[in-house]
């Protein structure tokens, strides 16, 4: 069994930065990505990014590009760094992790197994 952790939610006006970091734990063989999904009320949960934590590659949604970054380190734990946050950018932040190496969308939450409980974001105007 795994288990993954978020932190580092808040609130923050509008403009401003915030760090999110994520921590997968437990044994069960590598992790090969990890994701940033964001849901706001009422509304489906959306890719924000996603990182191989093997080469870093990464991918982002078009709502982010340019003010988030993912980075990670070589093993087990990923950031989401938010820059110029926005009110549209209010919801829960869920970390996603898979380790059975799937292809396909990774920023479509079905890629990932295993999911953290979410950290709240609010953009305040």
């Amino acid at each position: 069994q795994w288990q993954v952790t978020e932190s580092g939610g808040g609130s923050v006006h509008v403009g401003e930065s915030l760090t999110l970091s994520c921590t997968v734990s437990g044994s069960g063989g590598a992790t090969y990505s990890m994701g940033w999904f964001r849901q706001a009320a009422g509304k489906e949960r959306e890719g924000v990014a996603s990182i191989y934590i093997r080469d870093g590659e990464t991918v982002y949604g078009d709502s982010v590009k340019g003010r988030f970054t993912i980075t990670r380190d070589n093993a087990n734990t990923i950031w989401l760094l938010m820059n110029s946050l926005k009110p549209g950018d209010t919801g829960m932040f869920f970390c996603g992790a898979e380790r059975r190496g799937n292809v396909g969308d990774r920023l479509n939450s079905r890629h990932y197994g295993c999911w953290g409980q979410g950290a709240q974001v609010t953009g305040s105007s």
